[in-house]
């Protein structure tokens, strides 16, 4: 079956395929996608991307969340795909080897703890020297969808939370409609 981002929904709100080929995800890369929610819509089409030798882990606190996932996997036949629990709000949770991943995807995340600290914390712990990570979330705009702005964290802050975790900003662009994109490389 031919997967699309139409196909697996949310690309009115982004083009997860586009914005992932845009941000340097490759083949072969292994992945973390930091809190994949139960649509696994970024999870998905990096295991498309990153092919069969590529590895993505799916990380989620929420159990059922990671059952979707397995069952979405299992309906695509991704066999790269992982699913991890874990609390990201606690380094070291993910429990995947420090140095080991090539690229980290965290989609509509930091809106919803106050705890970014220890999020970059488990980022710079996993990710490979060189390695890419990719950042969408809500924008400060008032849109007719998504969380209060009051919720919603402002780009600058995430750029200095990224900055103070060694890792440099390297592209910039709008995600969709309502989303920020950015893409920082580890030093």
């Amino acid at each position: 079956m031919e997967i699309t981002s139409k196909v697996l929904g949310g690309a009115e709100l982004i083009d997860a395929e586009g914005v992932l080929k845009k941000s340097g995800l490759e083949a072969n890369m292994k992945v973390g996608d930091f809190g994949c929610g139960g649509r696994a819509y970024f999870a998905l089409q990096a295991a498309k991307l990153v092919g069969k030798d590529g590895l993505v882990y799916a990380i989620d606190i929420l159990k059922a969340h990671l059952k979707s996932v397995d069952d979405l996997a299992r309906f695509y036949n991704f066999k790269n795909i992982k699913t991890v629990w874990a609390d990201l709000e606690i380094p070291g949770s993910t429990k995947i080897e420090s140095g080991s991943l090539d690229f980290v995807i965290i989609t509509n995340l930091f809106f919803q703890t106050k705890k970014h600290q220890e999020i970059w914390q488990e980022v710079a712990r996993v990710l490979k020297t060189g390695g890419k990570v990719f950042v969408a979330d809500w924008g400060r705009a008032a849109s007719p969808i998504g969380p209060p702005i009051e919720m919603r964290t402002d780009v600058g802050k995430i750029k200095n939370m990224a900055q103070n975790y060694q890792f440099s900003l390297i592209d910039e662009f709008p995600a969709g409609p309502y989303h920020f994109g950015l893409v920082f490389v580890k030093e």
